[in-house]
């Protein structure tokens, strides 16, 4: 018990070293450029990289989650976060200097696992958001939580950021890549077929749960291309177009009058490709507007009074749509590459959302 502690010990002060050392960001235009020459020595020096990089990230998330307020930190669901996190740290560290292709093929194993642990990271940390709010004093304002709001933005931000860099180094190793496809990164995406695919997606997560759903008109030019990750794309339209087709479905449901469609249009601009997606939906009070982009005023929490951390484990069940953390997440989706995310409403009329994204693709990742 005494070795255990000291051990126990021995990692905290190694977790400590760790978050203290300067992270390293890349940018798209670097993982592609890199990325478009998969060689062993290419794999190798990125293994190399990843190797000191993650623990560096992980550990300053760890620190964090031992520091939350309100007493967050002590819930059971972030207790089981930070042992993923400290476990993912120790697996790193204790994995030998890289040396040749072996090595490296061993490490990509390794970071697969830490990805896989990772999965529900959201809907954990959610459920110990929510642990909180139970326990907590009603007189606290929501504006005092505002640490909080900060710290999952941070918090969330680098787990897209560690995922990018695991995935993308994985990927590459991929033996037969599809034409123009560089690990996580397509050369020649076209927006408009990422938009259609996730409004297809979308419309038929309405069509389950209502038994119909609005039209969706796409505008735009389908020859069009820029790098991206279509995945991250993916997410971010399909969050936006399911919450418009849900807005005017409930607008119209018992109306005589046909449902307005849901119109996307997708603009290339010499900065960056826009893509707003506007719906007739009613809109949303001005009021509400600020708590929009909030992971502390969710209305889908009878999702999360289903679970429990042992219901969670490490797969992947829940999308991050049935929580209502999708709008703050998709943002931070578009901020990660340089873009943003606007959401501008007209109570009694509908809603426009406004996704920009960067297509310089040399703005660094934001790390804090």
């Amino acid at each position: 018990m005494a070795a255990k502690k000291l051990c126990d010990s021995l990692l905290l002060d190694e977790v400590s070293k760790w978050g203290s050392m300067k992270q390293t960001g890349v940018t798209l235009r670097y993982m592609m450029e890199f990325g478009s020459r998969p060689t062993d020595r290419n794999m190798l020096i990125s293994a190399q990289f990843l190797h000191k990089e993650l623990p560096i990230r992980i550990a300053r998330r760890a620190i964090e989650i031992e520091t939350l307020p309100f007493g967050l930190s002590q819930k059971p669901a972030v207790l089981k976060v930070r042992d993923w996190y400290v476990d993912s740290f120790r697996d790193l560290r204790s994995f030998p200097e890289i040396k040749n292709k072996n090595d490296e093929l061993d490490f990509t194993q390794m970071i697969k696992m830490i990805k896989v642990r990772h999965n529900n990271v959201v809907p954990m940390m959610a459920l110990g958001v929510q642990q909180l709010k139970k326990s907590m004093d009603t007189r606290i304002l929501y504006e005092d939580l505002d640490d909080i709001q900060q710290f999952l933005d941070r918090f969330y931000m680098s787990r897209i950021g560690i995922r990018m860099l695991i995935g993308q180094h994985v990927a590459l190793h991929e033996p037969d890549p599809a034409p123009d496809v560089i690990g996580y990164i397509h050369t020649k995406m076209s927006p408009m077929e990422v938009a259609r695919n996730a409004s297809e997606d979308a419309r038929s997560v309405c069509m389950r749960q209502y038994g119909s759903a609005p039209d969706i008109d796409i505008y735009g030019d389908p020859k069009f291309t820029f790098p991206y990750v279509p995945s991250h794309l993916h997410l971010m339209v399909f969050e936006l177009v399911k919450n418009s087709l849900r807005a005017v479905q409930e607008r119209y449901m018992d109306s005589d009058k046909v449902a307005p469609p849901v119109r996307i249009i997708v603009a290339d601009g010499l900065e960056d490709v826009t893509i707003k997606v506007s719906d007739e939906g009613g809109g949303i009070p001005r009021s509400g507007l600020p708590r929009i982009f909030t992971y502390l005023y969710s209305t889908a929490e009878n999702q999360l009074d289903l679970l429990d951390e042992h219901a969670l484990g490490t797969g992947d069940m829940m999308t991050m749509a049935g929580y209502g953390y999708g709008l703050p997440i998709s943002r931070l989706y578009a901020r990660y590459f340089g873009g943003d995310l606007q959401i501008i409403s007209m109570e009694g009329y509908g809603t426009d959302a406004y996704l920009h994204l960067s297509r310089l693709g040399d703005s660094q990742e934001p790390l804090t």
